[in-house]
């Protein structure tokens, strides 16, 4: 019924997160112009921690204090952000923004096929079967042709972001050791795992006292700490309750092709030809693996 239908302000909210994950890849490109990625990083899950655990405290939610909780948060942080964000920052020493952003929407791909061979908690259906098969398609189009154009340099970057995609894969199957908390909870104390674990590394790895960043990547970590990271955290979750998990998840295809817009109006980018085939199947595999089926359609009706 019209009476349940959501307000146009959540489907902007909807392009919004959108827009501010696919710029996270050019606010990396341009950090890791003059600030090593582990140093980068750990200043963007300090920054985060700390905003998201700020908006926690005003909504008047107390962190866990108990070890388990916390021991938990330090595993979803290596999966979730420390290992990955690592990974994708230092492969963008060498790929571009837009192609980074291709490789990584495939996420919900992996997922589904965790949970197929391990939990079997999702459903197998033919469109999922084709949306597997057209993003892996897409991955190795991007992958295995574009590679060859740069002699093999930048096959080692291109296929740690894909590893990172695969942590992500496995972040959303131990996310559901946190279904007792309000989301942001965990969102929060991963991140400043994440800090915690990335702080030793950077100041024995970078020693950033030494580091002199430009303007221009001081301005990137702050964009991508509090802009593609505490704000679409906050985003996310407001979004996951008003439109559902379901809906929220077709920022995973919409952040694609803004993903390398920004890439190319930003950072003057030019996507290879096999990119863009590539990014075509990646969209139809992710969109085939996140919209909702008929049968629950309607049921939410």
């Amino acid at each position: 019924m019209s009476a349940h239908r959501p307000p146009v302000t959540d489907y902007l909210l909807l392009a919004l997160l959108a827009t501010v994950w696919g710029a996270s890849y050019s606010f990396i490109k341009l950090g890791v112009a003059t600030i090593p990625p582990v140093t980068l990083i750990a200043a963007r899950t300090l920054i985060a921690g700390g905003i998201l655990l700020l908006v926690l405290r005003l909504r008047g939610i107390r962190m866990p204090t108990d070890g388990r909780t916390w021991r938990l948060f330090a595993v979803q942080a290596l999966v979730n952000s420390t290992i990955p964000f690592v990974m994708i920052a230092w492969a963008e020493t060498e790929v571009d923004a837009g192609l980074a952003a291709i490789l990584n929407s495939t996420s919900p791909i992996f997922t589904f096929l965790f949970t197929w061979a391990i939990t079997r908690h999702e459903a197998v259906s033919g469109r999922k079967l084709v949306g597997v098969a057209a993003g892996v398609a897409g991955i190795t189009l991007v992958i295995g042709l574009d590679a060859l154009s740069g002699a093999g340099r930048q096959m080692l970057p291109q296929l740690a972001i894909v590893a990172a995609t695969v942590c992500y894969g496995v972040a959303a199957i131990f996310g559901r050791n946190f279904k007792g908390l309000d989301p942001m909870v965990p969102a929060a104390g991963s991140m400043l795992s994440g800090a915690a674990m990335l702080i030793p590394l950077s100041l024995v790895l970078d020693r950033p006292w030494t580091l002199t960043p430009s303007a221009a990547s001081l301005g990137a970590l702050a964009g991508l700490a509090v802009v593609s990271t505490a704000l679409a955290f906050v985003l996310y979750f407001r979004l996951i309750a008003s439109l559902g998990s379901v809906a929220t998840m077709a920022q995973a295809y919409l952040r694609v092709p803004v993903g390398v817009a920004i890439g190319v109006l930003a950072l003057g980018e030019t996507p290879a030809p096999t990119a863009l085939y590539g990014l075509v199947l990646v969209v139809i595999g992710v969109a085939a693996m996140t919209l909702p089926g008929r049968a629950r359609k309607a049921q939410a009706a």
